[in-house]
């Protein structure tokens, strides 16, 4: 609770220091470099965990955080300036209630559905949440600053990047939970094996760093999103063909470009949605972003597991077989392409300020 209280805090509030410190012009380049934490984590979690309990005590999955979480304290103690509202707003009591009820209760629910025997309780948690979640609606249109600011929907590319970010957020909350689990129940590699194999999403993040302004600035947002989400939801339907006899050099590069494709969408979505957000809203907006963004990457894993289950439901197995992961794949793989239709409501010249693109 701790863990996640402190990480969901620590997300907007230094997105929304870069928004204020960085030229629209640059801010292409400052979203590459700010996605690479929170995209690489998913990645590079399985390599470095499978390392540990192949090599180490696995207790040493959580001392590791220690020494990087003092890092952090250090380095914005020494580079990151005070940064505050000039009307701070109230606290949004039961704004906050009505929300997280609902948020948890959903996820919950969703998270049930993929269990034998569990089902009338996600109905149940599923149905509190959806209650929960009209009523903070309904509360949050008589409220001049709720928690949650529903209305920021009403700005094109903030509503677009949110609804098309949080499709293909489904689809990287699900891939590190489906590829890891594919490759050592399918394929019978270790830990540490199979995490070598998956660190190739990390590279291909990597490369897309340096190539996404000039991506951007050539062929702008709207074209650069429906292109990208297309490649990078055909690697996620190639991962769900991937055989123990498949080449891994193969496999490995199919990852890596999977990875720069995935990397280059969140990166172009994180930068866009707040092109047209005024400066007094941008707080509201960097939270309400990094609430559905985390909502969409635990979906995801809803979403993986549950595929599973129901492949699993079919042939009667207690395990599931590499034709469950392929089905899993594919869900994900529908539901990441289906971005693709948001997308395309994209102004051509969306964004263009701060791609430098002329249509």
């Amino acid at each position: 609770f701790l863990q996640g209280l402190g990480g969901a805090m620590m997300i907007p509030i230094g997105r929304l220091v870069l928004l204020r410190s960085v030229a629209k012009e640059d801010m292409v380049q400052a979203m590459s470099w700010l996605i690479m934490p929170a995209l690489n984590g998913p990645i590079l979690g399985p390599p470095v965990g499978g390392a540990i309990v192949t090599y180490l005590d696995w207790r040493w999955i959580f001392y590791l955080n220690v020494p990087i979480g003092l890092l952090g304290v250090i380095l914005v103690t020494r580079f990151i300036g005070e940064v505050r509202e000039d009307k701070p707003a109230r606290f949004d009591v039961p704004g906050f209630i009505l929300s997280g009820v609902s948020l948890g209760c959903l996820l919950f629910g969703f998270e049930m559905t993929s269990r034998t025997g569990e089902l009338s309780r996600a109905i149940v948690l599923i149905a509190v949440g959806l209650v929960a979640g009209v009523a903070y609606i309904r509360h949050a249109k008589h409220r001049s600053d709720p928690i949650l600011d529903l209305s920021l929907m009403r700005i094109p590319t903030f509503r677009l990047s949110v609804i098309g970010g949080s499709l293909t957020r489904i689809t990287q909350g699900a891939q590190p939970f489906l590829l890891p689990m594919m490759l050592q129940l399918g394929f019978g590699m270790t830990a540490a094996a199979s995490g070598a194999i998956t660190i190739a999403g990390a590279i291909g993040s990597l490369m897309m760093k340096s190539l996404a302004p000039r991506v951007l600035r050539r062929f702008g947002f709207r074209n650069s999103l429906i292109v990208g989400g297309l490649c990078a939801s055909s690697g996620y339907a190639v991962a769900g063909l991937f055989r123990p006899d498949w080449p891994i050099p193969v496999i490995f590069g199919v990852l890596m470009i999977s990875g720069f494709f995935m990397s280059f969408q969140f990166s172009a979505y994180n930068t866009i949605a707040y092109d047209e957000i005024p400066s007094s809203r941008m707080s509201s907006a960097t939270s309400f972003y990094a609430t559905f963004q985390q909502l969409m990457l635990s979906l995801g894993i809803c979403v993986g597991a549950a595929s599973l289950h129901v492949g699993m439901l079919g042939t009667g197995a207690t395990r599931p077989a590499l034709t469950d992961f392929t089905l899993a794949f594919l869900v994900v793989t529908a539901v990441s392409a289906s971005a693709t239709i948001w997308n395309r409501r994209f102004a051509v010249d969306a964004g263009a300020e701060l791609s430098g693109h002329r249509a």
